[in-house]
């Protein structure tokens, strides 16, 4: 066989390969369903990720025995459907697959334990919370964190979004971005020092609400008023 051979031999393999993975790959995503596609939870994401790589290295590894990949590929898709169904009747298994939702502000006090348990730090927190147009954790009644990864909250009355029923009233320019002052009982000195804060208004900040020592506090915030919001340690 020469090389000219050769090379139309692999291209119509090749061909064939792609072609017959991206229909069984269709055909598993429909008998999979949408939950499947939308990988609403950590394992619907691994397994995805998986069912996509067997379909590519089938399609594109000529060394990949054909029917061995496409077999894996389907029993991988019946094993996530068996185990969607599973986790449907039963919610013992389906907290063992997905985990459940975890709560991380409560009542406008934030979880310690929720924080510990899903090692998530603060920045992350405040970056999430960005994400949903919230920049203050102040204004946050609940947020969970879910299955998904995602973080869903639930604002302080007075603090949604105004609807075409509001009255307009005019605000005052926000004097602050909301920024971290004290994680974890430590003062952020780099952030004190960018808004132009000092240990004395600190101090003053905190005798306000009865607190005497930043190794108190769990988490505060400047507002763009000026004030701070704290949240206590749990012991404090």
């Amino acid at each position: 066989m020469n090389m000219d051979e050769f090379l139309e031999l692999s291209f119509w393999e090749m061909t064939l390969r792609t072609v017959i993975s991206f229909i069984v790959l269709l055909i598993l995503a429909r008998f999979m369903g949408k939950k499947q596609i939308s990988q609403l939870t950590f394992f619907h994401y691994v397994t995805g990720i998986t069912i996509g790589s067997i379909a590519a290295n089938l399609a594109g590894e000529s060394e990949t025995p054909f029917l061995n990949g496409l077999y894996g590929m389907i029993l991988w898709a019946v094993l996530t459907i068996l185990a969607n169904y599973l986790t449907f009747k039963s919610k013992k298994l389906r907290v063992l697959l997905d985990d459940k939702p975890i709560i991380v502000i409560q009542d406008g006090k934030i979880v310690e334990g929720s924080l510990s348990k899903l090692r998530l730090n603060f920045n992350e927190l405040n970056m999430m919370l960005r994400e949903q147009a919230v920049f203050s954790m102040k204004d946050v009644n609940y947020a969970i964190f879910e299955t998904n990864g995602n973080l869903s909250i639930m604002l302080k009355p007075g603090e949604e979004k105004a609807t075409k029923k509001d009255v307009k009233v005019a605000s005052p320019k926000p004097k602050y971005i909301p920024t971290e002052i004290i994680t974890d009982g430590k003062v952020q000195e780099e952030n004190m020092r960018e808004l132009k804060l000092t240990d004395v208004w600190l101090k003053q900040q905190l005798e306000l609400q009865g607190i005497g020592k930043p190794e108190h506090v769990l988490y505060a915030e400047i507002q763009t008023d000026g004030n701070l919001y704290v949240n206590t340690l749990k012991n404090a």
